[in-house]
């Protein structure tokens, strides 16, 4: 099958590079051939080895924009998913099938609105997660597209239906692990003299950085514990606020910072040379989005303690970690000592779910989910 990616989405690097990954390599896996189409302004941030063609139209990406810039940038936005449809319906010819790697209801709102929609190739358009806001908007335009078979809106979710609702166009699947792709890092799960817990991904606000390591640094530990805090900024004010931050705590022992983004094989290694993940941050949108961080570390078999609005349903199915209570320092206070005082103890448990988790969530099974949707 000729399998076409339109990525549309540029970032410095992360997840969303990642995960275009998975698909490209396991859809080659697979036996099939896979490319790229792009908007003409497209750059990408990895070599994925395969062909790209440019389209007409102005690539996405993430930008703080306020008043009339953000209405104007809306805009624009609309206006270019109009082209891309376009040229995507023009080189129909020349794919079996269509991949959408990150989508929204904005784009099947469009989409009603483009010839694309009547194209005779299965086109899946992914969707990351959807909050109880966007449920009914997603809906409502999933229900208009009943009618062109060939559209399948996609949802990554651990869920049957969205909300209690499902049209008959509208497919769930579980999202994929990251792995160490260019690393062999082992099965097993490592007990250095040291333990080092990683907290890691692109800055926010949000994740209350600082709450964290003045727990982290006022915990009772009965061995010798690092904390390594990685994060990759895209904005100026986010890049001084952490600059600020490590200026502050750089001092304390048990501490160390890396500001900067880490792409493919630097990634992979900095993930692979660490014993556990810390992800306390707190927002109800962990609830209906899959946490990039959490699968990475189920691909990486590295146990985690996240706070319990972090996919609980993973949490559920398998004993990968602790959690505690969204937002209460002391839960996470106890939690984390409870955690780094029993982690060899419990290290054999963490490592048996894990696997189970890593085979659930692979990226074979995946493609392979996807594979089921385009051929439905």
């Amino acid at each position: 099958m000729r399998i076409a990616i339109f990525e549309n989405i540029m970032t410095p690097g992360g997840h969303e590079v990642e995960f275009d990954r998975i698909l490209v390599e396991e859809f080659q896996a697979g036996g099939h051939e896979v490319f790229f189409h792009v908007p003409e302004n497209f750059k990408f941030q990895f070599d994925y080895g395969v062909p790209a063609k440019k389209i007409p139209g102005e690539a996405v990406t993430y930008t703080h924009s306020r008043g009339i810039k953000k209405i104007v940038a809306a805009a624009k936005r609309e206006i270019n998913r109009q082209r891309w449809y376009h040229s995507l319906y023009g080189e129909r010819k020349n794919f079996d099938a269509l991949i959408i790697p990150t989508s929204t209801y904005r784009y099947l709102r469009a989409l009603n609105h483009s010839v694309l929609r009547k194209i005779d190739v299965p086109v899946i358009f992914i969707l990351h997660g959807i909050n109880p806001d966007e449920a009914p908007k997603f809906l409502k335009e999933c229900e208009k597209l009943l009618p062109y078979k060939n559209i399948k809106p996609t949802v990554l979710t651990f869920a049957d239906d969205i909300f209690g609702q499902k049209p008959a166009n509208v497919y769930t699947i579980y999202p994929p692990t990251y792995t160490g792709r260019d690393l062999k890092p082992g099965d097993e799960i490592s007990n250095n003299e040291i333990l080092t817990v990683g907290f890691f991904g692109q800055y926010r606000r949000e994740k209350k950085l600082q709450d964290l390591l003045d727990v982290f640094i006022n915990g009772k530990y009965n061995r010798k514990v690092r904390l390594i805090v990685q994060g990759s900024t895209m904005h100026e004010e986010d890049a001084e606020e952490f600059e600020s931050i490590i200026e502050k705590y750089k001092n304390f022992e048990g501490l160390q910072f890396i500001h900067r983004g880490l792409i493919g094989r630097d990634w992979q290694k900095a993930i692979a040379g660490i014993d556990a993940l810390l992800m306390p941050y707190s927002s109800p949108r962990y609830k209906y989005h899959w946490g990039g961080m959490l699968f990475t570390a189920i691909g990486f078999g590295k146990p985690v303690i996240a706070s319990n609005d972090m996919n609980p349903e993973v949490f559920k199915m398998f004993k990968i970690g602790e959690t505690f209570e969204s937002g209460d320092l002391d839960g996470l206070a106890k939690v984390l000592e409870k955690f780094i005082n029993n982690f060899d103890e419990n290290a054999e448990t963490y490592a048996e779910n894990l696997k189970a988790a890593g085979e659930t969530f692979s990226p074979k099974n995946f493609v392979k989910r996807l594979e089921k949707i385009l051929r439905s």
